[in-house]
């Protein structure tokens, strides 16, 4: 058992190894037209440190900086569901609302604890996914029209069990069908370290590559699994992935938050056109 264990841990450091992060400037990004995304959960604002602190996370998120950010655990699991975090706060303080969506309880933010908050953009769909499993758990398809132009938002939590988290990929999938080839992010916990063939992730391949800049964001105080993504349709819709680590961010949940620039105007370009401004913005035009 313990050589079975030794192989399963050498197995992850190889896998992170094989995948350094790219940092991720937000002025930077800015400056060059991109759109900030992050994904980051929470863990119901109770911190490393065994505190529960929504204040403290109302802090990492602002300072993230990002122009999308889906939440999750955002609500309570049980009883009245309410949410944890003050909404109006954020929308004063970090300049983000939350899209409208049918919640469980009065009280509540998200679905299954999924929230998705947006700088700026006009929300012109959303769908509360119920995803198939052992656990309760949920996704939200938001389609958005941006300055940049219109993109396809998926938010997901996905289940601790690998075969529900299979079912759950493929549910997922078909949210992207009907898109009329409006890009798409599919962002949040997908609760899966494993790449290749072995990865419960490997149905959303072709649409997504779940092996696309995959980071290390699980524990926060020593990340060494890539459980939270930031997966694009088309795969060079995202430019670049990153863990957000800051001192706050280690103690405030036990996920890192992960931060991600996308730039929509590339991936609208068609033809030779699209593929040369692709690769000049990637230095090799």
């Amino acid at each position: 058992m313990a050589k079975a264990q030794g192989n399963l841990s050498a197995g992850i450091l190889a896998a992170i190894r094989k995948r350094r992060p790219t940092v991720v400037n937000r002025d930077a990004a800015v400056n060059r037209g991109d759109i900030v995304i992050a994904s980051y959960n929470i863990h119901k604002c109770v911190g490393t440190d065994g505190r529960f602190d929504p204040p403290r996370i109302a802090q990492v998120i602002a300072e993230i900086g990002a122009d999308i950010v889906a939440l999750q655990e955002a609500d309570q699991r049980f009883g009245e569901r309410a949410g944890l975090l003050d909404l109006e706060h954020l929308r004063r303080e970090a300049h983000l609302v939350s899209v409208p969506i049918s919640p469980f309880s009065e009280k509540g933010h998200g679905w299954h604890g999924n929230v998705l908050l947006i700088r700026e953009g006009a929300v012109s769909d959303v769908r509360q996914l119920k995803l198939p499993g052992v656990e309760p758990r949920g996704a939200l398809v938001v389609d958005l029209d941006l300055k940049a132009g219109p993109l396809r938002v998926i938010a997901a939590h996905l289940g601790l069990l690998r075969h529900s988290r299979a079912r759950q990929a493929e549910t997922l999938l078909k949210a992207t069908a009907d898109g009329a080839g409006r890009p798409t992010l599919l962002i949040g916990d997908l609760n899966e370290w494993r790449m290749g063939k072995r990865s419960s992730l490997s149905f959303l391949s072709p649409i997504f590559d779940p092996s696309h800049s995959a980071v290390a964001s699980f524990p926060s105080r020593f990340p060494l699994l890539p459980l939270d993504r930031v997966l694009g349709n088309p795969h060079h819709l995202v430019t670049s992935v990153a863990v957000h680590d800051t001192p706050l961010a280690r103690v405030a949940s036990d996920h890192l938050p992960v931060k991600a620039s996308i730039d929509l105007k590339v991936v609208q370009k068609d033809g030779p056109e699209g593929e040369e401004a692709r690769l000049a913005d990637a230095g090799q035009g």
